[in-house]
């Protein structure tokens, strides 16, 4: 496992098991909020600040007292991925009002664009529709939504 880049990340649930996701900017994909740590911060720590880079999301202390370490989990070739999840009240996140601090230049011309440019709820159901074949295995395969939906406080 060494040599492999770790990326955090936050699955957050709704009362219905429908997970949120994020468009990554100028693909055809939707993800949850996930990046590396930074050196000397712990996976939770990378996670929860990801969360608040790519969305906006501060979770309250009730909600952090509730997440859950779903441990690390193999991504892709390259990258392993180390998840936590929440679920969150009906209301609790208004996809209205997510937004992404967090930028990168542009291939091309290097303008710089957010990460991420858009929110949704998707039911497990749908997940292979609008997520990045990566994610959309690693839903089917090793972690499952409806599980975790049943596990979740």
């Amino acid at each position: 496992m060494t040599g492999r880049t770790v990326s955090c990340g936050v699955v957050i649930l709704n009362p219905h098991g429908d997970v949120l996701l994020c468009h990554a900017t100028e693909t055809t994909h939707w993800d949850v909020p996930k990046g590396q740590a930074d050196p000397g911060e712990s996976p939770r720590d990378a996670a929860l600040r990801e969360l608040v880079e790519e969305t906006g999301i501060v979770l309250s202390p009730e909600r952090l007292a509730h997440l859950k370490d779903l441990g690390r989990f193999v991504y892709r070739r390259d990258k392993d991925l180390h998840l936590f999840a929440v679920r969150v009240a009906d209301g609790e996140v208004d996809l209205a009002k997510c937004v992404c601090e967090s930028y990168f230049p542009r291939y091309g011309d290097g303008t710089m664009i957010p990460e991420m440019d858009a929110y949704r709820w998707v039911s497990p159901d749908d997940v292979d529709r609008f997520a990045s074949r990566s994610l959309a295995r690693l839903f089917q395969s090793t972690l499952s939504l409806a599980e975790l939906n049943e596990s979740l406080d």
